[in-house]
């Protein structure tokens, strides 16, 4: 028997070292200068070609265009090691692929294929270790545009992780410094996990789009720019697709200037468009179903926003032990619209119902806007409760003559639609609100009331 257990051991160790491909072996110089991608590939299609295994860098400094990840192979840094993008002139980027269709979402979600390291229609990748992607010579899409732009290649080389169409992903332990338009795109994967990683990133740190049983957990994502853990629900498949059954905990959103959460001096950045927040939105033909959020801490930050505003539906979203400080803009926005970025002719209607948020603290909230829960006209928003929530404004606002305006094909985000009437919650088109132990606090006066209810029935509101 002890002869029989020796030898399936040596079996195991023997299938173990011939699992392991390292890249240095198939040419990658890891000087920097040297393009090192080809040499990595090489590596990722003998690994695959073998039935896969672990593509192995060492320390060093890899400089890279499109890595190619296949099914079965786990790309690993090691500590000291470094996959650095290359600048866009040197052209080692795969060309954008053929959408073919109408591009209904922005060209960063529609390709894949002229990203740092992309897969299509793969299973059982990663993407582990504790080595960096540094992608100093991806392009990025103007920020103050994001809004409005529509289709169309950004360029190459904009983005550092794209999946698309893939099944058991894996990224974890990484850092991404400089992550493009987007540090980690994931779109149309099932089953996925991304834990431990840290993101410093001048656009979107994750987007996780059209997916389902994902998890993102005990990751810190420091977005200036942009929005840091982003669920989505875009048309990039050609279809309406949910986003749905997601677990977001344990994780970290700042706001921090570009390179200053890596580097240790964390120095906020002035108020963006946007900056850091967990988001559901703004692409949302599908829409969301069954997400938590939960244990979460976001500093100098936007706070958590919901929106459906493309003809989805948004329901079953739990939001339990938030703490935010330092807040830009507002600290919770639930609202639907009719943006209806799609093919014109769908015939849904955004919807929103069934909304849990529970336990959050807010401190030093800018006095732009209060909790913001609006539907539409003759669509409310059903079933949202607030509980145990305590949020301390820093006051200062003037008394509002005009009319908030409706969302309706509006982009949406508070900043362009200017103050709230109320300091504190400003909530319109609701059927079934309920609050419980909510608590306002300012900094300093302020001329509005502290909440004002529109169209609002079935409320029930308690201390």
């Amino acid at each position: 028997m002890r002869n029989v257990f020796l030898g399936l051991l040596l079996a195991i160790c023997q299938v173990s070292v011939c699992a392991t491909y390292n890249v240095r072996d198939f040419g990658a110089k890891a000087d920097g200068k040297t393009l090192d991608h080809v040499a990595i590939n090489q590596a990722i299609e003998a690994a695959a070609n073998n039935g896969g295994g672990q593509v192995l860098l060492p320390a060093g400094t890899y400089l890279c265009g499109s890595i190619r990840l296949k099914s079965n192979v786990d790309l690993h840094l090691m500590p000291g090691a470094k996959i650095l993008a290359a600048p866009a002139k040197l052209k080692a980027y795969d060309e954008s692929e053929v959408f073919g269709a109408p591009e209904y979402q922005d060209g960063g979600h529609t390709y894949f294929h002229n990203s740092l390291i992309w897969a299509e229609g793969q299973q059982n990748i990663s993407i582990t270790g504790q080595g960096m992607i540094d992608g100093e010579g991806l392009t990025k899409q103007d920020t103050e545009k994001a809004g409005n732009v529509q289709g169309g290649s950004i360029g190459t080389g904009d983005k550092a992780i794209a999946l698309k169409l893939c099944r058991n992903v894996t990224i974890r332990d990484i850092t991404i410094f400089r992550g493009g338009h987007f540090a980690i795109i994931t779109t149309g994967c099932d089953i996925g996990t991304i834990d431990n990683v840290t993101i410093d990133t001048n656009r979107d740190g994750i987007d996780i789009d059209c997916c389902k049983y994902f998890t993102v957990s005990n990751t810190k994502v420091n977005t200036p720019n942009d929005d840091a853990i982003v669920l989505k629900s875009s048309y990039a498949l050609k279809k309406p697709v949910l986003c749905e059954h997601i677990l977001i905990t344990n994780c970290i959103v700042t706001g921090y200037k570009l390179g200053t959460f890596l580097d240790g001096s964390y120095l906020p950045e002035k108020v963006n468009w946007v900056c850091g927040r967990i988001k559901l939105g703004t692409e949302s033909n599908g829409g969301y179903r069954n997400i938590t959020i939960s244990n979460c801490t976001c500093m100098w930050s936007s706070g958590l926003a919901f929106e459906e505003v493309d003809q989805g539906r948004m329901e079953n979203i739990v939001v339990n032990n938030i703490s935010m400080s330092h807040v830009h803009h507002y600290p919770i926005y639930i609202t639907t619209g009719c943006r209806n970025r799609g093919p014109k002719e769908r015939s849904a209607v955004s919807s929103a119902r069934d909304i849990y948020i529970n336990n959050v603290i807010a401190d030093d909230c800018d006095s732009l806007a209060g909790i913001i829960v609006t539907g539409m006209e003759g669509t409310p928003i059903r079933n949202v409760t607030l509980s145990n929530i305590r949020i301390q404004y820093r006051g200062g606002g003037q008394k509002v003559t005009t009319p908030y305006r409706e969302q309706g094909t509006n982009y949406p985000e508070p900043r362009w639609a200017g103050p709230t009437p109320a300091y504190g919650l400003f909530a319109r088109h609701v059927d079934g609100l309920r609050i419980r132990n909510v608590k306002f606090e300012l900094m300093r006066p302020d001329e509005r009331p502290d909440i004002i209810l529109e169209d609002v029935v079935n409320d029930d509101i308690e201390r």
